[in-house]
């Protein structure tokens, strides 16, 4: 009896095991089924989308670079091809598929599950629920390209462009009265653009929500896996960082501009004093002697400029440009005689998120457009890095948007170091220059965009899209906010015939996505002080990245991998910290103290605290 049973008991131990390894087996087939019938819909939307990508980015393209009045085609061909990819990105059928799958999202590979969130995003700006009011919203963002890019500016009567704007007020120029003109001529176009950014604003909040975004600026904040109060505590909090570091900026350039124009010292900063349209950005206000760039650049060519860009990556490890880049980009401002117009803003384009990359500039050469350039072929190498296998068309991006600027930004800041420029030959190798200067020229660029950039854009989008701002408030919201985190206010009463805040590009191009340059100037400031001390082994105010293999390899660590990565963790393995604007405020203490030395008896207006 006692053999019988155990036998018996073999038995079903034996029956047991059988059944389990069949019933797993079961399992593992059907997870296999299921993740293969995932991966060939994965596969046929990449696919899918890179061809629709390409058509509305050529369409795009040829939109920008050659802007003809009265051409109807163009815009017609552009508007077609965009509309085929909201279509696609936004319709029923790929959206269900989506969320289907990521109910079982834990049968997944992260880049699965990664690939399917990108594609409820992208379908979120255009769901095919609301088709018609996509039709009607890339008609709307089409007609508004053509007025911001055809609109001809006048200056005296005269056609000017934006780059003969630019250079008379980043100009040395103590004449008020020119400065004051080309101020004026800037901000001509908002009156053509009012109405349409309104019409735009209604329409981008009406396309997101039949996916549950509540309006346009919450969309947009999305991709950052944040909500839009915490997009905006985040943009306060960077700005209250650097704040003591701003008003001490603030007040040294109303003394020192108002002793420049022979003025009294104003409380506020007249926005046509600055050397920039919007105020964002100061440094032409310092000239460092001995450290004059233009000088060297005036004898050189536009074409010098960009080879020398190219020639910069390279010495890191990075291949050479494709001989397409050349022959496709828009790089040098158009001949006089050209019977056209085109977008004069510089631009980083991948077109097909694999191999045709160009760029949009207007290259002149200067101290300005040598930082651009660089700036620009940083976007272009990051979009070459990630263009590899491993990375799947849709998410061929930056880590997070800011990444993308981070990285560019982060070249413009280091081509710009005394090292760097004495090795390149654009100043002498025994200049003497003063440091302290260096560094309040880099904190009017850097630290001056941080107000404008996470206060006066990121909060004049939001009041916009999530509190719908009356069109009868535009341009009174608008000065409030450059008030009150720029301390900067209008020649004149500005009433609401102007929408000063359509003259920047982005509120019409690329809504609500301004705090990405604010999160990129504190990304750049943790990766440079990073490759400083632990790369370079250089003082992070005077450092020469040409021709270092390593910190090549620590930007292709970055820059690889895309948007296949949490941006927080990549963050965090590559430079052991979260995101901080510590490393920027520390970077500038030098220059700190040396303001509150200057400013010792003068008057701050700008309050201590926001």
């Amino acid at each position: 009896m006692k053999t019988l049973h155990f036998t018996s008991f073999c038995t079903f131990l034996i029956l047991s095991v059988i059944y389990s390894c069949g019933n797993k087996t079961e399992q593992e087939n059907a997870h296999h089924v299921f993740e293969t019938e995932v991966q060939q819909f994965l596969n046929d939307y990449n696919s899918e989308f890179q061809k629709l990508l390409t058509a509305a980015s050529e369409a795009e393209w040829n939109l920008n670079t050659k802007i003809i009045e009265g051409d109807t085609i163009t815009s017609k061909i552009s508007e077609e091809a965009n509309e085929a990819m909201s279509k696609f990105t936004g319709s029923k059928k790929n959206i269900d598929k989506a969320k289907e799958y990521l109910l079982k999202k834990e049968n997944l590979s992260s880049l699965q599950v990664k690939q399917l969130e990108v594609i409820l995003y992208m379908a979120g700006g255009s769901p095919e629920i609301a088709a018609d009011i996509i039709k009607e919203r890339i008609k709307a963002n089409t007609e508004q390209t053509k007025k911001l890019y055809g609109y001809t500016y006048k200056l005296n009567g005269k056609e000017v462009t934006t780059n003969d704007i630019d250079n008379i007020l980043a100009s040395s120029s103590s004449n008020l009265t020119e400065r004051l003109n080309a101020w004026n001529a800037s901000k001509e176009i908002g009156k053509e653009l009012k109405s349409g950014l309104e019409k735009l604003r209604e329409l981008r909040n009406k396309s997101v929500q039949p996916l549950g975004y509540s309006d346009y600026f919450h969309y947009q904040v999305s991709e950052y896996e944040m909500d839009a109060d915490e997009m905006m505590n985040t943009c306060k909090n960077m700005i209250t960082e650097l704040w003591p570091l701003y008003r001490e900026l603030h007040t040294w350039a109303r003394y020192e501009l108002a002793k420049k124009y022979n003025q009294k010292v104003p409380d506020y900063l007249p926005a046509h004093w600055l050397p920039n349209r919007w105020g964002q950005e100061w440094a032409d206000m310092v000239e460092v002697e001995g450290f004059n760039v233009d000088e060297a650049l005036k004898t050189k060519s536009a074409e010098w400029i960009v080879e020398q860009a190219e020639d910069f990556y390279v010495s890191l490890g990075f291949e050479k440009l494709p001989s397409s880049f050349y022959e496709k980009s828009s790089l040098y401002p158009l001949p006089p005689n050209a019977n056209y117009k085109k977008n004069n803003h510089a631009s980083a384009w991948h077109m097909d998120n694999d191999k045709d990359v160009r760029s949009l500039m207007s290259v002149e050469p200067n101290t300005r457009w040598w930082g651009t350039t660089l700036h620009e072929l940083g976007h272009i190498y990051y979009y070459i890095s990630y263009s590899n296998p491993n990375v799947p068309i849709i998410l061929r991006a930056g880590a997070n948007r800011a990444y993308h600027e981070a990285m560019g930004s982060l070249i413009g800041l280091a081509a710009l170091q005394k090292p760097f420029l004495i090795d390149r030959g654009l100043l002498p190798a025994n200049v003497k220059v003063d440091s302290i200067k260096i560094m309040l020229k880099e904190a009017l660029d850097f630290v001056v965009l941080i107000p404008w950039s996470a206060g006066v854009m990121t909060e004049f989008e939001y009041h916009l899209y999530s509190n719908n701002l009356p069109a009868n408030e535009f341009n009174k919201k608008w000065w409030e906010l450059v008030k009150k985190y720029q301390g900067i206010v209008p020649p004149s009463e500005r009433g609401e015939e102007y929408c000063d805040a359509a003259t920047k590009t982005h509120i019409n191009d690329d809504a609500a996505q301004y705090y990405d340059y604010a999160l990129s100037n504190i990304l750049l400031f943790q990766f440079h002080v990073y490759i400083a001390n632990h790369i370079l082994k250089q003082p992070p105010y005077a450092t020469n990245y040409y021709g270092n293999k390593e910190v090549g390899n620590f930007f292709k660590k970055i820059m690889t991998p895309g948007a296949t990565v949490n941006w927080k963790e990549h963050l965090k393995q590559n430079i052991d910290s979260d995101m901080s604007a510590k490393p920027m405020v520390e970077y500038f203490n030098p220059l700190y103290n040396w303001l509150k030395e200057q400013n010792k008896n003068r008057t701050h207006t700008l309050p201590e605290e926001l």
